[in-house]
């Protein structure tokens, strides 16, 4: 059975978690580890020592805003941003949940409708994700409607690339990536 840390290192963003030496700059550069149960240079330390179950269930990979600040100022090379978007994937695919966020229902909801059509489909992937939540779906129903209206929304999806992706994710699957 492989490892965590070797898990996380073979997947696509984590490759450079060995590299880091716990010097904190992606923790002082990030503006949103105070709203991280893990800021990066603990979670990467976690990740070292096994902490499976803390890591993936965390809120840490969901919070990253993705600004590249951390990884800019890395000085090994390290890439925590790419690092959080491979814990959301593996968040994801061993089915943990982060209480208090429905970010992963988002993601699944974002990948689904990629894979579905080829690129993003609006008005489908909200109705994917609000399927998860109809209550939550009240809120946004009058700004939907007003997409609708304006034509800013489509009821039918634009299918662009749809079988040259699934190709793609097939080819990458067969190839020992995104197990």
């Amino acid at each position: 059975m492989t490892s965590f840390v070797e898990e996380v290192a073979d997947t696509p963003g984590g490759e450079h978690v060995f590299s880091c030496i716990q010097c904190g700059t992606c923790t002082g550069s990030c503006p949103a580890a105070s709203r991280m149960t893990y800021p990066p240079r603990k979670l990467i330390a976690m990740i070292r020592a096994g902490m499976r179950e803390e890591v993936l269930s965390g809120s840490s990979s969901w919070f990253c805003l993705s600004c590249y600040a951390c990884t800019v100022r890395c000085p090994r090379g390290v890439k925590p941003t790419e690092l959080a978007h491979a814990l959301e994937s593996l968040s994801v695919r061993h089915g943990f949940t982060v209480a208090g966020t429905r970010t992963p229902a988002m993601y699944r909801s974002f990948v689904g409708s990629v894979r579905a059509n080829g690129r993003v489909h609006e008005l489908g992937m909200m109705f994917r994700y609000y399927m998860t939540s109809p209550l939550a779906a009240l809120g946004a129903l009058p700004v939907g409607l007003k997409l609708l209206r304006r034509r800013r929304l489509t009821l039918k999806p634009h299918k662009s690339g749809a079988a040259d992706l699934s190709r793609i994710l097939l080819t990458f699957r067969e190839s020992g990536g995104g197990r």
